[in-house]
This record gives structure tokens, C-alpha cells and sequence, in this order.
């Protein structure tokens, strides 16, 4: 560092830099921890939907052995599906700390299914199951998606947080702590400097005084 650069105005610069560079950190610190709980709520729903998940596979599984054995595999593929006119997925979007999430659910028609030739009580009780794996899924595939942002952001922002905490702090630490130093040395210097200028100044008016 320069002379011209150790001034008390550069150790304010430096010490103000040092605040907003805290700052900076204790944000991302607490960032990472609403992060951190906004996951784990994300997994906690992931595991309650993708129980409901599995279980309506099973229900699904089961509901389409019956049909076919009602119906047959040739006829049970003739049969009418749901209507799909107006089937939907609704999305609601929110934030957390930046992060866009999205809620997801799925809503059938809400017009009549096509009547059917031979309708069944085993059919009926396949479409329904696979209406209800659908929703499932498609909520499923949303906290995925959440999650997986979630964990990008989270990870970028420990990255932040740890560069800020161990490397950019410390080396300003380091240089405020030298320039201090050396300003110390430069004040203690200019005292010794003027102390010396004034024992001479007070010894060349002692030998005016005596000559007079």
C-alpha cells in the first residue's frame, strides 16, 4: 500500500467496506437458515405426497385388474375416458427469499364423462383411481421442482456466505489492521519530527540570547 493511501479517510472507506461486507454475510447467514427450514418443510410434504403417491398406484393397480377382468383388455380400451375439455392444472406461484415456488393441482373436467355401452362399477372405480394418481403425481412433480431450486439457491448462498466469512473478511480485516498501523507509525514519527524541530528551535534562540 502507497503513502498517499494511509490516510484516516482510507481507514473509514476500509471500515465502512468491512460493515457492508458484514452485513452482506449475517443476510446470506440468515438466508441460508429460512432456506434451510423452507426444504425441510418441502421434504416433509414430499414424503406425505409420495406415500399418497404409492398408495394410489396400488389403488390404481388394483381398480384396472378388476375392470379387466370385468371388461377384458380389448373392451376396457374402448371404453369412454374423462372428459378432458376444461382438465387443468392450476398453478399458485410464491417466493421465498427470491426463489420462485410453485403449488400445483390438478382439476378434472367438470363436464360429464362419455356414457358408456357397458358401464361398470370396476370401470367407473379405474377412472377415478387413475384421476387421483394424476393428482398426485402432478403435486409430486411440483415440490421436486421447488426442492431442486430450493437446493440450488441454498447451496449458492452457503458458497457466498463461506467466501464473505473466511476469505474477503479477513483480508479486510488484515488491511484495516496495517493501515492503522502504519498511521501510528507515520503520527509517531511526525511527533518525533516536531519535538526535534523544536529542541532546535529552542536551542538557536538560547545562543541568540547569550551573543546579545
Amino acid at each position: 500500500m502507497s503513502e498517499a493511501s494511509v490516510t484516516r479517510a482510507a481507514v473509514l472507506e476500509m471500515k465502512d467496506e468491512r460493515r457492508a461486507m458484514h452485513e452482506g454475510y449475517v443476510f446470506l447467514d440468515e438466508k441460508c437458515l429460512l432456506l434451510g427450514g423452507e426444504i425441510l418443510r418441502g421434504l416433509a410434504r414430499y414424503g406425505a405426497i409420495d406415500r399418497e403417491l404409492v398408495a394410489a398406484q396400488r389403488t390404481a393397480t388394483a381398480a384396472l385388474q378388476a375392470a379387466v377382468a370385468r371388461h377384458g383388455l380389448g373392451d376396457l380400451q374402448l371404453y369412454p375416458p374423462l372428459a378432458q375439455g376444461d382438465a387443468t392444472l392450476v398453478r399458485r406461484s410464491r417466493s421465498v427469499m427470491g426463489v420462485r415456488l410453485q403449488d400445483v393441482e390438478w382439476q378434472p373436467a367438470r363436464e360429464a364423462a362419455p356414457a358408456s355401452v357397458q358401464p361398470s362399477p370396476e370401470a367407473e372405480a379405474c377412472r377415478r383411481a387413475y384421476v387421483a394418481l394424476i393428482a398426485a403425481a402432478a403435486r409430486l412433480a411440483a415440490i421436486s421442482g421447488n426442492l431442486e431450486r430450493l437446493s440450488r439457491e441454498y447451496q449458492r448462498s452457503v458458497r457466498r456466505a463461506r467466501a464473505l466469512q473466511d476469505v474477503l473478511l479477513p483480508e479486510l480485516e488484515e488491511q484495516v489492521r496495517g493501515v492503522e498501523t502504519r498511521l501510528e507509525e507515520l503520527e509517531q514519527e511526525d511527533a518525533i519530527s516536531m519535538r526535534r524541530f523544536s529542541a532546535q528551535g529552542t536551542a538557536g534562540a538560547g545562543g541568540c540570547s547569550s551573543a546579545a
